[in-house]
């Protein structure tokens, strides 16, 4: 699976909604199924990415998400956000890799490292951008998906709780006590202050 090179698929050029294209996917239409991974493939591959700080972990882990998307398609139910439903499942794919690499290290006795990404030393402010890479990838697991899903896939704390399956009260209090313990890891730079003002909005 990859996204697609131009619009070879005959629904591409249409408008559809997820709905009408999860639809037609689950009674069996793949060219559906091409559409919506070109369209969630980019999102749900950053949201891995960032959940993960390890590209080619992301990249195995989206391949891994989107077969459980397609396996688990005759347990989805009409009218369920497709865009939550698709995160749900990354989200779990992302935690069981994140499982595996912790038992990877235990067993290699090696000691916990954050990995910044490539981009990091093209940022304006490589010294910071490194040093928030950093602190986010020291962030517990919840509370770095709330953020995610927040600030950059840009859910609303309603659609964080479907997605993970909490309230949207929980999710707001992951994401806030995610803020206030970058603050902490990394001072009162004025990028963590503003992310730190945002996380109740």
């Amino acid at each position: 699976m990859r996204p697609l090179a131009g619009d070879v698929s005959p629904l591409a050029p249409v408008k559809a909604s997820d709905d009408v294209l999860m639809a037609r996917f689950c009674r069996g239409d793949e060219a559906a199924f091409e559409v919506l991974y070109a369209r969630y493939a980019g999102v749900v591959f950053g949201f891995l990415n960032r959940m993960l700080h390890d590209q080619a972990g992301a990249e195995d882990t989206l391949q891994a998400t989107f077969l459980s998307f397609v396996r688990s398609r005759g347990r989805y139910e009409a009218g369920t956000s497709v865009r939550g439903w698709l995160f749900a499942i990354a989200a779990n794919a992302g935690r069981d890799a994140l499982r595996r690499r912790k038992a990877r290290r235990e067993d290699l006795a090696d000691p916990d490292s954050a990995d910044v990404p490539a981009d990091a030393a093209a940022a304006p402010d490589p010294g910071l951008a490194r040093d928030i890479e950093v602190a986010f990838a020291a962030l517990p697991a919840a509370e770095r998906e709330a953020i995610i899903l927040h600030k950059i896939c840009g859910f609303s704390f309603e659609e964080i709780a479907g997605s993970l399956g909490i309230t949207a009260t929980a999710a707001k209090v992951r994401a806030h006590r995610g803020y206030q313990r970058l603050r902490l890891l990394l001072g009162e730079t004025p990028e963590v202050q503003d992310h730190a003002k945002e996380g109740l909005t």
